[in-house]
């Protein structure tokens, strides 16, 4: 009887209240794409290649994705074939557009209390190398890379100098706190100018645009929160 009654409740937990759509938050917790992820998991993949991936599980097209997330298709398909690294306001959008979140891209992350991250380890974002970053004017390194499921995205960006000001719009909220060099930062017609110690919080639904100031690398602890679905 016992086993009855556990069984039912494990049917409950795997099958859609009748008369509801079933629901699909995120792809790490989504049980119909378990098998995919051990897939993806398994292997050795680059962030867009990730994204290719999802694109296709979704059973959209590129020109589908460039429709939603308003990137060119050009861009969309450099990004998945790993010749340039997306921004993060691209990545916040791409997730958004494919409901995942942006963390997955990054790293699937392992499912974990806890995961620490030494200042040695640290690697960047792709496995490209920085070069290719460049062109953002920053490049990024993830600080919580293992944890699956993760609400926040911590990272330190390193702002290099360019003379390219492109502002980026995307669901959610931005912290940043400055550790080196000075920065820029504007959301929406307010400009400011921060140096070390100073910290800056945003809604990134506004247009907002960060950039280093003058010739010195600036590096940024950053936490974005891209929303929930």
């Amino acid at each position: 009887m016992k086993k009855e009654k556990a069984k039912r409740k494990t049917s409950a937990r795997l099958s859609p209240a009748k008369g509801k759509a079933a629901k699909h938050d995120d792809f790490l917790t989504d049980r119909a794409n378990l098998a995919l992820r051990e897939e993806v998991e398994g292997g050795e993949e680059s962030l867009g290649d990730r994204i290719r991936r999802v694109r296709e599980m979704r059973g959209l097209t590129i020109r589908d994705l460039s429709s939603r997330t308003g990137a060119d298709i050009d861009t969309l398909e450099r990004i998945e074939s790993g010749e340039t690294i997306p921004a993060l306001g691209q990545l916040a959008r791409l997730g958004r557009a494919l409901d995942m979140k942006m963390g997955y891209f990054i790293s699937p992350g392992i499912d974990k209390l806890m995961t620490v991250v030494r200042k040695d380890e640290r690697q960047p974002i792709s496995r490209y190398g920085e070069t290719k970053s460049m062109e953002y004017g920053y490049f990024y390194e993830s600080l919580a890379p293992e944890k699956a499921d993760r609400l926040m995205e911590p990272f330190i960006v390193t702002l290099v100098p360019t003379d390219k000001e492109e502002f980026s719009t995307h669901a959610g909220q931005e912290f940043l706190y400055v550790l080196e060099g000075e920065m820029k930062v504007q959301v929406g017609d307010r400009v400011d100018f921060l140096k070390p110690g100073d910290a800056v919080y945003y809604d990134s639904n506004q247009p907002h645009l960060v950039r280093c100031v003058g010739t010195t690398v600036t590096k940024v602890l950053a936490v974005l929160y891209t929303g929930s679905k």
